[in-house]
């Protein structure tokens, strides 16, 4: 099965880094998509599989606050980290990591190599080095991608994980995926 042209290598990428329109106001760092990423994967016959934004499906575009840019990226940041903690939202989330995990469990039944995970750090869903908390940024996962590792490592998988940010040099931080 699946012996024609495909590579069966797949990358899992923060929706954010694709569509910077998801993300939440003031914190855009491109009009679209971070190209540079695209780019990388596609010359490298890598697949790319966009994570669901968990922002954008429980909270909506405006992440509850429509005033959102006028704060500190960090202070927003972790205001909507409260929002994703609350009991209300966890149910949403959950069904996130359970549809992430059902894409990741198909690829790796039928052989795929799965190349890792790539988050945005800072995010207080998708970091995976850093996030957001207590009005700063400080080590450690988002609440997705906490949600996500734990069903990953219960599952016994080994999926490599990084996260980016716009000022990181994409091919240093992103080569090992290749």
């Amino acid at each position: 099965m699946f012996t024609d042209g495909r590579s069966k290598k797949v990358v899992f990428i923060a929706h954010c880094l694709l569509n910077q329109n998801s993300i939440s106001d003031g914190t855009a760092v491109y009009p679209a998509a971070f190209k540079d990423i695209i780019n990388l994967f596609m010359d490298n016959d890598i697949g790319i599989v966009q994570l669901p934004c968990p922002e954008l499906c429980c909270l909506g575009l405006d992440r509850g606050n429509v005033y959102g840019a006028d704060s500190e990226v960090t202070v927003e940041n972790t205001r909507i980290r409260r929002e994703m903690e609350k009991s209300e939202t966890q149910q949403k989330l959950k069904a996130l990591v359970d549809y992430t995990m059902l894409q990741i469990d198909e690829y790796t039944k039928h052989g795929f190599e799965i190349k890792g995970i790539i988050g945005a750090n800072r995010s207080p869903n998708c970091g995976v080095e850093t996030t957001s908390d207590n009005d700063a940024e400080i080590c450690g996962k988002g609440v997705f991608i906490a949600a996500l590792w734990e069903e990953i490592t219960k599952r016994g998988l080994s999926i490599p994980m990084t996260g980016i940010k716009g000022s990181d040099d994409i091919t240093e931080k992103l080569g090992k995926f290749l």
